[in-house]
């Protein structure tokens, strides 16, 4: 085997990644926030997802006011490093803000920051001409760990070109702030009833990617996100499996005869994997 050849059987390295789901309740149940990813994203395009983002070798600064679990909580939840841990609950937060402008953070009080009067930094934020830990340290914020769950660790296939690692995280929308569609990276974003979402999937309204039917299908279950907070889901990393040439449709993980089967004839979508 030539040299090129190894390097193309190769994985592309994963990255560390972190995704939230923002719930509320609702009139038909509980409602998360959902955006519609734009066609011309690299990774993803198109499909319907929740707020998040790739961890910024920044988020992992020691030097930020924190309440609530600590590093190694979250490392043993997520099986990861203290560090990764520290890294990926500062990407939770500041990918929240950046991409709806929910603010998981408060000051000395305990008063939930104005995300409306942080447009400059959040702007900042997304070009990364200011980090997380600056920004708080610099709006005297402290980072609400507590308010987050772990909820999922899904692994991208071994053969997609973009692979992350990455860890779901569950957050009630704080009182007092909404999310709004302030992003370049989604063309539609809105709320939805978890089961509105899967209905709407089901008769091919949208796409949903195996990652965020999971937990859409698990949210589903709950009646109120106070429930929905209390439970304690067993935590496993997911690493589909795909069969080498059939795209999305060979995927293979917990639950993918559920997926296909409730896509029914819906097309699915020629995502190269």
């Amino acid at each position: 085997m030539s040299s090129v050849e190894s390097s193309e059987s190769q994985p592309a390295p994963l990255r560390d990644a972190a995704t939230v789901v923002l719930a509320r309740d609702g009139a038909d149940g509980i409602e998360v926030f959902l955006q519609r990813r734009v066609q011309q994203m690299a990774f993803a395009g198109g499909m319907t997802v929740f707020p998040g983002g790739g961890v910024d070798a920044r988020d992992a600064d020691a030097d930020l006011s924190w309440n609530g679990p600590d590093a190694a909580w979250w490392a043993d939840a997520f099986n990861t490093t203290e560090e990764t841990a520290q890294a990926l609950v500062c990407a939770a937060v500041r990918e929240t803000f950046e991409e709806c402008g929910v603010l998981l953070a408060t000051d000395d009080d305990g008063v939930f920051a104005d995300p409306g009067a942080l447009d400059d930094d959040r702007t900042k934020l997304v070009d990364k001409s200011l980090s997380f830990a600056e920004f708080l340290r610099a709006r005297g914020l402290t980072l609400r760990a507590d308010l987050l769950r772990p909820i999922a660790h899904w692994i991208t296939p071994v053969n997609e070109k973009r692979r992350y690692d990455t860890r779901f995280f569950l957050a009630a929308l704080p009182e007092g702030q909404d999310a709004d569609d302030k992003t370049s990276e989604a063309e539609i974003a809105r709320w939805a009833s978890a089961r509105a979402a899967l209905d709407a999937w089901r008769s091919g309204k949208h796409f949903l990617l195996p990652p965020t039917w999971a937990q859409l299908t698990h949210i589903a279950e709950f009646a109120t996100v106070e429930e929905l907070l209390a439970a304690e889901p067993a935590i496993e990393p997911i690493q589909p499996d795909v069969k080498p040439g059939a795209g999305l449709a060979g995927l293979s993980f917990p639950g993918s005869d559920r997926y296909f089967a409730a896509l029914g004839d819906q097309k699915v979508p020629d995502i190269k994997l």
